[in-house]
């Protein structure tokens, strides 16, 4: 496992994205190696750093997977759908609330989902937001469909700050990603832990 922490200061604050995502790039490219030892081939390892640049330049997971898929031939529909996971509900603790700036007795839900194009599933997520800060039919659409978050959200204009990110570089999942999706006066609404999995690059 190949860990990379990331500060979480004030979005006002944040380095710019695309330069963590050159600095994290640069770092992963001293786990080429130990990956390749641990069974995963170089050019697997090579589309796993590809893919992970590609997440850390961009505020949208959904816009990233959908172009990953589309420029791969994953599907012949590169369209990012959400599979929804019932049954798995869990409750936002002390440190969830926090990230939050969650109000006390503020309502936050939860929702996890596996994200994939056609019959290929690229990732799973656990998510925790606060419906008080979506629109009602924003609310409406995650209680009832499959449609990813991040396109659901997207009218609120959001960025997305990093927390965390680590490469797995296993045979099942390869990436980790732990972000809040804040609106642009630096509101947190959602904090996203996203596993990205081995079919989104292939075989080992």
């Amino acid at each position: 496992m190949f860990g990379f922490k990331l500060d979480n200061r004030p979005a006002r604050a944040r380095t710019q994205p695309r330069l963590w995502a050159a600095a994290l790039l640069a770092a992963s490219l001293a786990c080429g190696a130990a990956g390749a030892a641990g069974g995963v081939t170089h050019r697997a390892m090579a589309e796993i750093r590809a893919l992970n640049a590609d997440l850390l330049a961009h505020d949208s997971a959904t816009a990233v997977l959908q172009q990953w898929c589309a420029d791969h031939r994953l599907a012949a529909d590169p369209t990012i759908v959400a599979e929804r996971v019932r049954g798995a509900d869990k409750p936002a603790d002390a440190s969830v609330r926090r990230l939050l700036r969650a109000d006390p007795g503020e309502i936050i839900a939860y929702r996890r989902v596996r994200l994939g194009c056609g019959t290929v599933v690229l990732s799973e997520a656990d998510n925790w937001y606060r419906p008080g800060r979506l629109t009602a039919e924003m609310n409406r659409r995650l209680e009832t469909t499959d449609s990813p978050f991040g396109t659901v959200v997207k009218p609120l204009g959001f960025h997305r700050e990093r927390l965390s990110a680590v490469v797995l570089g296993g045979r099942r999942a390869i990436i980790r990603h732990q972000a809040l999706l804040e609106t642009p006066d630096g509101t947190p609404f959602s904090l996203v832990v996203e596993t990205y999995l081995r079919a989104a690059v292939g075989p080992p």
